[in-house]
This record gives structure tokens, sequence and C-alpha cells, in this order.
């Protein structure tokens, strides 16, 4: 016999080896799944599980419906942590930013509060001014109208509201455009301001 023989018959051996291997694991397989539960069989099983430990907890004093009232869906949950982003809110401050940069757009907002500086001094105006701005701007109002008058009471000066109220305006940073409303709402004795930053 020689070498090349000795090749063909050790392949040989080998492959029967391999063949009985498989033979035997078949048969192991098959005996598994002749035993093995179905999927019904399964779902039954783990469904009576599941009821027996019920049936405890409840002789325990276990309320599976209240639990299940306290579940918080997953979804409510992301929400609550996360919160909501309103994208119609946003859309329409966006609009609105946009509206602003047009006079005519902002003549037409309405007044959120008016102060009437009538009778007072240029000093106290200023102060009133100042401190009605600020609550405005908290209150986050976009337009103010500041009443101060056409001048035609004072006597032997020029008017000095109106023009204390634009130097005001130029000087404080918060305020924004400005205008006279039409006549019917105090025409030039009254000055419309916008507050830049709740726009």
């Amino acid at each position: 016999m020689n070498f090349g023989d000795i090749l063909d018959q050790w392949d040989q051996l080998q492959k029967a080896e391999v063949k009985k291997q498989k033979e035997s694991s078949k048969n192991q397989v098959s005996h598994k799944k002749a035993n093995a539960p179905t999927k019904e069989e399964k779902e039954a099983l783990r469904l009576q599980k599941e009821e027996e430990a019920r049936r405890a907890e409840a002789k325990a004093g276990y309320d599976w419906e209240k639990e299940r009232e306290n579940k918080i869906n997953p979804m409510e949950l992301w929400l609550r942590r996360y919160g909501v982003v309103d994208k119609d809110s946003i859309s329409e401050k966006e609009k609105e930013r946009e509206h602003s940069k047009s006079r005519a757009y902002l003549e037409q907002m309405k007044v959120d509060a008016r102060i009437d500086l009538h009778g007072l001094t240029r000093e106290e105006a200023w102060t009133r001014l100042e401190q009605f701005v600020s609550e405005s701007e908290k209150r986050g109002l976009k337009k103010i109208m500041i009443v101060h008058g056409k001048g035609i009471h004072t006597k032997g000066t020029s008017p000095v509201l109106g023009e204390t109220v634009r130097k005001f305006i130029e000087i404080d940073k918060r305020l924004g455009t400005s205008g006279h409303p039409e006549a019917r709402d105090g025409g030039k004795g009254s000055t419309w301001v916008i507050l830049k930053n709740n726009l």
C-alpha cells in the first residue's frame, strides 16, 4: 500500500465519522422537536403562570386594576420630562418679527397700556416714564401709548412734555419705533412706542 492509498483510506474514515455525527444529531433534534411544546402551548403556559401570580397577589391584597390605572404611558412620561415644542407659537412669533419691520403693521397694532403725563413737570414726567416702561416690559407688553398733550395750555414757553417724551424715547434702549396716532386717538398730543425686547 502506497502513501496515496493511505490518504484515501483516511479520508473515507473521516467522511464516515462526519456522516455518523450528522445522523446522530438529526435523531437528537427530531427527538427534541417531537417533545418540544408548540407556540400555542408556550403562550397558554405563560398565561396560566400570569393568572396564578395574579391570584396569589389578589389573595395578598394586590389590586391589578389600580396598578394598570397608575401606569404611565411611555409617551406621556417623555412629554412630562422633556416638554413640547409649540411650533405654531414659534411660527407666529417669527411672523410677528417680520411684521415688526413694517411700519404699517406697527401702526395697526393695538395699544397694550397708556400713561397720561398731563400736568406733570419735566422731571416728574421723566420719572413716571421710567417706571411705566419698566413695568410694561416686565408685563410683556408690546405697544404703549404716552399721552403728553399738544402744549396748547402752556403759557409763555414752548411745549415741554412732547419734547421730553421724544428725548426719553431716543435715549431709552428698550424702546423702538414710535409715532403719533390718528387725530381721533390723540394725534400729535400722544406718542405710541414699541418695546423692542417684547416684540
